[in-house]
């Protein structure tokens, strides 16, 4: 009968969620992390193939004004096969927004809430940290776009939305990515002058946004405020524009729970 063997390394375990010093029985893994990483597997598998709930995130975000988008990406399956279709507007959502009528003035920012590979991310946290930059954006005058929910999406379909809504820049809010430590993190791409074409150097990214062991809704807001404030002072995202927002007093912001609207009942 194998005997449980403690890590020596075990009192490290405080300070990070990675698997270590889990000990061992004989020359495995005792039952309980054998048990824990196959939990953590399967969550991740979920949040991969969960769909988004557009209309329980279209009632977390009140009476803001809503389009709704897709990819070229028909499908789930379709999604994770081909990366490059989640990268440009389907057709029908692509006619959706060049008919839209275009503002008096350029949109300052468009925020898209995206599902990317983790809907549950997307569906727990993006409207809360939007409505936050929102609400922080609007008393400084800036002009906001609609906000925009798109289904099997990559970061880049954010470049064509943003593009076909004449934006300066634009804020894509989508799932991060499963791991085995967290299946429901946030992840924020922030993109000058967006177009399709952009490449991934051209843009700034916040990741790890749960308040269970990542970002805050108040940290994330404050790194996106600052972040889109330096973009519109400096006219460009990406490597030349480094995140120095913790050096700087943080961004008095209001409660998750004040910024959010009211819920109806069901």
């Amino acid at each position: 009968m194998s005997t449980f063997v403690e890590d020596a390394w075990q009192s490290l375990r405080s300070f990070t969620d990675a698997r270590i010093a889990q000990g061992r029985s004989g020359a495995s893994l005792p039952t309980a992390p054998m048990l824990a990483f196959q939990l953590a597997h399967a969550r991740a598998r979920d949040a991969v193939h969960l769909p988004l709930d557009v209309q329980g995130l279209r009632t977390a975000l009140g009476d803001l004004e809503v389009v709704e988008v897709a990819s070229a990406a028909a499908s789930r399956d379709i999604y994770l096969r081909r990366p490059d279709l989640g990268r440009r507007l389907d057709d029908s959502s692509r006619a959706r927004l060049e008919t839209r009528t275009a503002p008096e003035l350029p949109y300052d920012v468009v925020f898209v809430l995206a599902d990317g590979l983790s809907a549950l991310a997307t569906q727990q946290h993006a409207a809360a940290v939007s409505l936050l930059a929102r609400a922080a954006l609007a008393g400084k005058g800036w002009h906001i776009g609609p906000l925009v929910i798109a289904k099997q999406a990559r970061v880049a379909l954010g470049d064509e939305i943003g593009e076909l809504l004449g934006a300066r820049q634009v804020a894509m809010l989508i799932g991060e990515r499963p791991g085995l430590s967290a299946a429901d993190s946030l992840g924020i791409y922030l993109t000058w002058t967006p177009r399709v074409g952009r490449k991934d150097a051209e843009r700034n990214c916040i990741s790890n946004i749960r308040p269970a062991g990542g970002l805050s809704y108040e940290q994330a807001a404050h790194k996106l405020l600052w972040l889109m404030g330096e973009a519109r002072a400096r006219r460009l995202t990406g490597v030349a524009l480094k995140d120095e927002s913790d050096a700087e007093t943080e961004l008095e912001t209001r409660p998750v729970s004040e910024a959010l609207p009211e819920r109806g009942e069901g």
